[in-house]
């Protein structure tokens, strides 16, 4: 581990030897994490993408991209585009990434089981904003607002996430 690892502990994610507090998933952390399980996958991740909403706030990295209002992400299983940024319209299962709410203003992408995804192992494990304090989310980890825009400005594509056993 480095300083510059992104390490979920007990109090936070830790990052350049300060601590982020944070929610993971409702499902907990998992080892064997699968579709529609609501848990955070252990493992070694890695940050390689970044969206963020350019009708509400500035580009928070240069190599963020903007959302657009027909971009979704698949969470099809049985579909070709599994795990995969997608355009409306689109039949398929989906999560829409321009939302209401402000929680993916800025979102992380993992490479979690992308770009190449096993059917069922489950989709997209971003890092967004959370909905309130330590509030489950459906495997993402999420943060503060204030926290999740410091973060965006200071991590690389690459950007390794560490989610250990607990």
């Amino acid at each position: 581990m480095t300083p510059f690892d992104l390490v979920l502990t007990p109090r936070g994610v830790r990052y350049q030897g300060r601590y982020y507090p944070c929610s993971i998933g409702k499902g907990g952390l998992r080892q064997d994490k699968r579709e529609g399980d609501g848990a955070t996958p252990c493992g070694i991740h890695h940050v390689v993408g970044m969206l963020y909403r350019a009708d509400r706030i500035a580009r928070p990295a240069a190599w963020a991209e903007a959302i657009g209002p027909n971009d979704l992400w698949s969470d099809a299983c049985d579909d070709p585009a599994y795990n995969q940024k997608v355009r409306a319209p689109y039949g398929a299962s989906h999560e829409q990434l321009r939302r209401a709410d402000p929680l993916y203003d800025v979102v992380w992408i993992t490479d979690w089981n992308y770009p190449q995804a096993t059917p069922g192992r489950g989709s997209a494990i971003f890092l967004h904003q959370w909905r309130r304090p330590h509030y489950p989310t459906e495997g993402c980890i999420a943060f503060r607002r204030d926290h999740l825009l410091q973060l965006s400005r200071c991590i690389l594509p690459g950007t390794r996430l560490i989610v250990p056993r607990r």
